[in-house]
C-alpha cells in the first residue's frame, strides 16, 4: 500500500524532531509501507516549494507570496495523493488547522484515503506565551475540532481517549536503535559526575531548576564536584533570562557548559562523558502531566539512567530513574548523588529495558488500529494460503 508522511515544513540535520520523523518513516516501510516523504523546502537560490522524496510536487516561487501560497496552497498535496494512488496519509500537525488542510483532507479522504494526524505535545495551547503567537493560534483553536472530524484517528504521546472530540490511537514515541549507539564505557564518578542535558532548550524543559539547585549545593563548598553540559541552543529571550542570570550570578560557569547543538560523532563523545541525564523538569509550566517524550527514550537508548518530573508511564517504575517532583523547586542535587551511586545497572542492561519501544513496533500500532493491509502482508497472505493448499493436497 502506499502511504504519504506529511509535514508542514523541512528539516534540520542537528534537529531531533527531523531525526524522529526519518525514524518514524523508516518504521513504516519496516511495516511494509511503501512510504513517501512530503515535506516543505527551500533551494539554495531560495525557491519555495513542496517536495515528496526528492522529488518536486510543486513551485511555489519567491519571496512574501510564495509564503503565501505555502500556507494557502495545500491543493498541490492533495493532487500528489489522488495521482499517485495513495491509501494511507500520515500528517505531523503544524498547529495549522484552517479551511486549506481541511479541503486538503476532505479530498483525500473523498477518493478513500485513511488520513491519521499526529499531535506531538497535547494540550499545547499553553505553549503559546506571547501575543503573537496566541494570535497565530486562534485561527487553529477555531478550525481544529472540524478538521479533526474528517481524520481518521488522532496519534497521541499522551493518554488523552479523545482529542478534539475524536479518538486517539495512543502509542510512544519510539526509539531507532540502528541509529542511536549505546554508551561505551563507565566513567569513574569518585570525584566528579557530569550530567547532560540534550535539547533546544524550552521553558518547559526546567533546565534553570537544576542549575539552581546547583547553585544552592555550591553554596555549601563542596569537595564533590558536579558539571551540567546543556548540549543545545536556549530557543528564546525567556530561556535566556532563566538561565544566564543564575549562572553569572553564582558563578557557575565551571560548572555549567552550554555547548550548544551538537550531532553525530560530536554528540556521541558528549554522551561518553556523561553520567546521568536530564529530561524534562517543567512540564507541569505548560500543563501538561503526562507525556512520553522522545528524549527520555533517547537517554535509555544510550544506556543512560536520567530524570524527569512529568508522568511517563513506560519509564516511572523503571529503577534507574529517579524522579523530579513536578514543581518550582529547586533539583536536590545531593539527593541525585546519592541516587546515582546507588545504580547497579549497566549502560546495556538500561538499553535492553525498552526493546518494547522501538519505532517499528508504535507504528505498528497506527497501522493494526486502522486495519492496514501492507502489501508484504497480502502476499505472505497468498503464499501461506498456497502452501497450505498443498498441503491439504498431498
Amino acid at each position: 500500500m502506499k502511504a504519504l508522511f506529511l509535514i508542514f515544513h523541512g528539516f534540520d540535520k542537528a534537529n531531533g524532531i527531523s531525526k524522529k520523523i526519518h525514524y518514524q518513516v523508516k518504521a513504516l516501510k519496516e511495516c511494509g509501507l511503501d512510504v513517501r516523504l512530503c515535506y516543505y523546502d527551500i533551494s539554495p537560490s531560495g525557491e519555495r516549494r513542496w517536495m515528496a522524496d526528492n522529488a518536486v510536487i510543486a513551485e511555489l516561487g519567491q519571496g512574501v507570496f510564495a509564503k503565501i501560497r505555502k500556507r494557502l496552497g495545500l491543493n498541490c498535496i492533495a493532487n500528489y495523493v489522488l495521482r499517485e494512488n495513495i491509501h494511507f496519509v500520515y500528517i505531523r500537525s503544524y498547529h495549522n488547522a484552517n479551511p486549506f488542510t481541511i479541503n486538503m483532507v476532505k479530498r483525500m479522504k473523498k477518493k478513500g484515503a485513511k488520513v491519521v494526524m499526529e499531535i506531538p505535545t497535547f494540550p499545547y495551547d499553553q505553549e503559546y506565551i506571547t501575543w503573537p503567537m496566541k494570535f497565530k493560534r486562534l485561527t487553529d483553536r477555531c478550525f481544529r475540532h472540524r478538521l479533526a472530524s474528517f481524520l481518521n484517528g488522532i496519534v497521541t504521546f499522551s493518554n488523552a481517549k479523545n482529542i478534539f472530540g475524536e479518538r486517539t490511537i495512543r502509542i510512544s514515541n519510539g526509539i531507532d536503535f540502528d541509529a542511536i549507539p549505546m554508551k561505551k564505557q563507565m566513567n569513574d564518578t569518585t570525584h566528579e559526575l557530569h550530567l547532560i542535558g540534550v535539547a533546544e532548550v524550552h521553558y518547559w524543559h526546567g533546565f534553570d531548576r537544576l542549575i539552581r539547585g546547583l547553585a544552592e549545593y555550591y553554596c555549601t563548598n563542596p569537595d564533590y564536584k558536579v558539571y551540567f553540559h546543556i548540549v543545545g541552543p536556549l530557543s528564546g529571550e525567556r530561556e535566556k533570562q532563566e538561565i544566564l542570570p543564575v549562572i553569572r550570578d553564582n558563578k557557575l560557569e565551571s560548572y555549567v557548559i552550554l555547548h550548544g547543538p551538537q550531532h553525530d560523532q560530536q554528540l556521541d563523545a558528549m554522551f561518553e562523558q556523561a553520567d546521568f541525564a536530564i529530561g524534562s523538569l517543567g512540564r507541569h509550566r505548560s500543563g501538561i502531566t503526562h507525556i512520553k517524550t522522545l528524549k527520555n527514550r533517547e537517554y535509555a537508548a544510550r544506556g543512560l539512567a536520567f530524570t524527569y518530573s512529568e508522568i511517563d508511564e513506560d519509564f516511572d517504575k523503571m529503577p534507574y530513574i529517579w524522579k523530579a517532583p513536578p514543581d518550582e523547586s529547586p533539583i536536590n542535587i545531593q539527593q541525585l548523588i546519592s541516587f546515582q551511586k546507588s545504580l547497579t545497572m549497566t549502560p546495556q542492561n538500561i538499553r535492553e529495558s525498552i526493546r518494547p519501544l522501538s519505532w517499528t513496533a508504535q507504528m505498528k500500532k497506527v497501522i493494526d488500529e486502522l486495519d492496514i493491509r501492507p502489501q508484504h502482508t497480502i502476499l505472505e497472505n497468498i503464499l501461506n494460503s498456497l502452501k497450505n493448499t498443498h498441503l491439504n493436497m498431498s
